[in-house]
């Protein structure tokens, strides 16, 4: 019975030892001498319940090679810094695991490199783990930086064989740790990023970037939710010989292949990217790009894909947005877009559009002969025009259509172009500035018809409150959430007419928070706030506030109703234009005149689209008015506001207007 009793023993201590490994004090001697150039993480010890101290030990040992060996548990850890000069291998069926409950700094990272170099991660049946869902709920604060690995500004990087799964932000994130030094010099290769929360693979800044071979999947959490996001933040940073290759991209909840580079400009490095025999299946959009629209001052350079296959997308195939004429080139040579652009709004397999704030042609497009594969009745291209003052032109390629067994082929010119899309000039209106401006009531109201709760907006909102000294402000501010972006607080700040500060208040996220104060002179208060890619909504209003685009367009979130516009006596002219989200978002519209009657109504608006009115005797001073409703054949979410030719205001009533005092 003693011998039984023993071995049971004995067989529990053994089962027992990875949960707490002895530190080999020999082997580490020999590493820190030289003698040893490759050793086992566990060397330095296990603990499974948290080995972090083990691992980072390890690492920070300079050892050359490191070899995370599988030990029967997962590696848990907290956020763990690398150095240069090393290659780590994980054994396959290794998993090193976030530690749960931790992780709460929003720039926690799983693996983290910062200006380090020559350093490998490689990892064939290896997983880094992190818990994604964990991350999107209290007692978190809400971030997207919670990365699987991140590197910075760091040299001669690879990342071989691994699964980077759930972490809470990108998969892989490389960014910048000092302006204009990039990542250089990187590969990425059998690498599968899943159910990541915010990017698969982001790229702020790289040169000599390889990915092939890689897997970028499921991505959802918060936008842009790409499997790939090329995406700068200042002008000094690079995107220079970026290759991806024999790359998949499915069912990540924004797009596949997504190019954001607005911040790039005429100084910045020529982008040098190209896409070789990659897939998107079921992501959003398969490959889009976005570059400012400013004449000579956008970035330059070329972007090339080679038999790509985009299919099944919720939006367009290709999106290319605000790329002008002296911008960058675009190239498709042999790629195919199936059942691309398959929701229920306007757009096409190929959709091009420009942006408000677009002054120079766009176009400057190869597309070789692309296969469309579709079962929809539709032109293959589409472009809006949301500035209302550009052409698209220069545009080349064969578009092969394959619909109900039968191919058709399309040749573009610039001939077909213009009878695609005609090109109508909206009238260039000015844009009336405020200030040394000054205002009065048009007619007596009460708070009730002042209240602007039905109205939402979304980023930065710009507003401008009338009020007498002495009056005591009171509304209600809520900071909601669009879709899966995310928050902490929105600051709402209020400026009394001489430029000071009388008010500042932080909006809870997905809350809601009074704003109060005593007016300390008569006259209008501008009203700031800035909900990033979310919506705000001010309500209970005490006193008259107005929406205004002076300083830029209004951007509305999901909202109908009458806003009312005062034009001043002496006015000839004057307009509201109204556009959507590119295609697939929209809204109708109806303005009314003076004596009520319907001057113009227009259905689905998502091109720019402006209601004007020229007067055959100047105004005596009315009151005009302009309806939202749902647009027929397009979502309602978002939508632009520009009042032009007169005061940029718009009131929820006739009794909430103010009205220019001569």
């Amino acid at each position: 019975m003693k011998l039984r009793y023993l071995s049971l023993v004995v067989v529990l201590l053994l089962a027992a030892l990875p949960a707490l490994a002895q530190v080999n004090d020999q082997a580490l001697k020999d590493v820190a001498s030289g003698k040893l150039k490759e050793a086992k993480a566990s060397w330095w010890g296990f603990n499974a319940e948290d080995a972090t101290a083990c691992l980072q030990a390890a690492i920070d040992s300079k050892v050359p090679r490191l070899i995370v060996d599988n030990v029967g548990k997962p590696w848990i850890v907290l956020p763990i810094k690398l150095v240069s000069d090393q290659e780590i291998v994980f054994e396959k069926g290794v998993e090193v695991l976030a530690k749960r409950g931790e992780y709460k700094g929003g720039n926690d990272s799983l693996f983290s490199g910062r200006l380090v170099k020559n350093v490998t991660l490689t990892g064939p049946g290896a997983t880094l783990r992190m818990w994604r869902d964990d991350y999107a709920a209290a007692p978190y604060t809400k971030a997207e930086w919670r990365h699987g690995v991140q590197f910075h500004s760091s040299t001669n990087i690879k990342i071989i064989g691994l699964t980077i799964a759930e972490s809470g932000g990108d998969g892989i994130y490389l960014g910048a740790a000092a302006p204009g030094v990039t990542n250089k010099d990187v590969l990425i290769r059998d690498v599968i990023c899943d159910k990541n929360y915010r990017q698969g693979i982001s790229v702020i800044t790289a040169e000599n970037l390889t990915i092939d071979n890689c897997v970028l999947s499921n991505t959802a959490g918060t936008a842009p939710m790409a499997g790939i996001d090329y995406e700068p933040n200042n002008p000094d940073e690079r995107l220079v010989n970026c290759v991806m290759r024999n790359c998949r991209l499915e069912n990540n909840a924004g797009g596949g292949i997504f190019i954001y580079v607005p911040p790039l400009n005429a100084t910045s490095a020529p982008l040098s990217m190209r896409f070789e025999n990659c897939t998107s299946r079921g992501d959003r959009h398969g490959f889009a790009i976005v570059t400012d629209n400013i004449p000579e001052e956008a970035v330059k350079g070329s972007v090339e894909l080679s038999n790509c296959t985009f299919s099944d997308t919720k939006g367009p195939g290709i999106g290319i947005t605000n790329v002008p004429l002296t911008g960058v080139k675009m190239r498709f040579e042999n790629c195919t877009l199936e059942n691309a652009a398959g929701g229920e709004g306007l757009e096409a397999p190929i959709t091009i559009t420009s942006r408000a704030d677009a002054t120079e042609d766009m176009g400057g497009y190869d597309f070789g002969r692309l296969v469309i594969k579709e079962t929809k009745d539709r032109r293959p291209l589409a472009f809006v025009d949301n500035s209302g003052n550009v052409k698209l032109r220069d545009v080349k390629g064969t578009l092969v259509v394959e619909r109900d067994g039968k191919q058709t082929e399309t040749v573009l010119t610039d001939k077909l172009l213009g009878e695609w899309f005609p090109f109508i000039t909206i009238k260039k209106l000015p844009r009336v500035k405020l200030a040394g401006m000054s205002f009065k009531p048009l007619m007596e109201g009460t708070p009730k018809q002042f209240d602007l709760g039905r109205f939402r907006t979304r980023t930065q909102g710009r507003f401008l409150l009338y009020a007498t000294q002495g009056d005591q402000v009171t509304f209600k501010a809520r900071f909601g959430q669009v879709g899966k972006y995310s928050g902490v607080t929105m600051p709402v700040i209020i400026t009394a007419p001489s430029g000071k500060e009388v008010a500042k208040v932080a909006v809870p996220f997905e809350g809601e928070a009074p704003v109060a104060f005593t007016a300390p002179e008569t006259g209008l208060y501008r009203v700031e706030a800035d909900a990033k890619g979310n919506y705000m909504q001010f309500s209970g209003n005490s006193n008259r506030m107005l929406l205004t685009s002076e300083g830029g367009s209004i951007r509305m979130f999901a909202s109908t109703g009458d806003l009312f516009v005062y034009v001043p006596a002496g006015t000839t002219e004057f307009g509201i234009k109204l556009y959507g989200e590119g295609l697939g978002e929209g809204i109708k519209g109806a303005f009314y005149g003076p004596d009520g009657k319907l001057i113009e109504e227009k259905d689905n608006i998502a091109a720019a689209h402006q209601f004007a009115v020229q007067l055959a005797q100047p105004s005596k001073g009315e009151v005009y008015k302009l309806t939202l409703s749902k647009a027929s054949k397009v979502f309602l979410e978002d939508n632009y506001i520009e009042v032009l030719g007169v005061p940029p205001l718009l009131a929820p009533s006739k009794e909430a207007l103010l009205v220019p005092v001569q």
